[in-house]
């Protein structure tokens, strides 16, 4: 692989963003993911965008209006899109087969939900022999019923910096 870097964008859909319940922070994280895609791009730097696909009676199915990606993150002709259907965003999808294809070797990470999807891609990254960059501002989850949301985002933040990732802010981050 080279040096090449690319940006992973995570279930940043409809219904996850503006559902019944609200991401940590959603304006700032809506935001900054933003200001990455567009970074990327003009840096030619490929922005992949996964969206969990849920089963065919679900709030998420495939093509119903909540498995949507976010109004407010654009699609290009040149980013790629892909289903999932598990938490990693490499089990069962074209994923590792078309950043392998581009020669990446820097993955970076933003989105939707921290201690399910973000925290099991970021294992999986690192595991498959990426450099995994983790944009400690640009994922987001709820509150579940023991941890609220900023609680579980520092501490996934904690546990997974180091071992698994390189932690950064949004603008600190650097494709290059």
């Amino acid at each position: 692989m080279s040096d090449a870097s690319a940006l992973l964008v995570i279930d940043m859909q409809a219904g996850l963003l503006h559902g019944p319940q609200v991401p940590h922070d959603k304006t700032r994280l809506i935001a900054n993911i933003a200001h990455l895609v567009t970074t990327a791009r003009a840096q030619q730097v490929p922005v992949y965008f996964a969206q969990h696909t849920g089963p065919a009676d679900s709030p998420i199915a495939a093509g119903s209006e909540r498995w949507q990606l976010a109004a407010e993150l654009p699609l290009a002709q040149t980013d790629r899109c892909f289903n999932k259907s598990h938490p990693s965003c490499f089990a069962g999808t074209p994923l590792l087969a078309w950043l392998q294809a581009s020669g990446v070797k820097r993955l970076t990470i933003v989105g939707m939900k921290t201690e399910y999807c973000v925290d099991t891609t970021c294992r999986a990254a690192a595991d498959l022999g990426f450099e995994v960059v983790l944009v400690s501002d640009a994922h987001s989850t709820t509150d579940s019923e023991v941890l609220a949301a900023e609680q579980i985002i520092a501490h996934h933040n904690a546990t997974l910096a180091g071992p698994f990732v390189r932690l950064v802010k949004t603008q600190a981050l650097s494709f290059a």
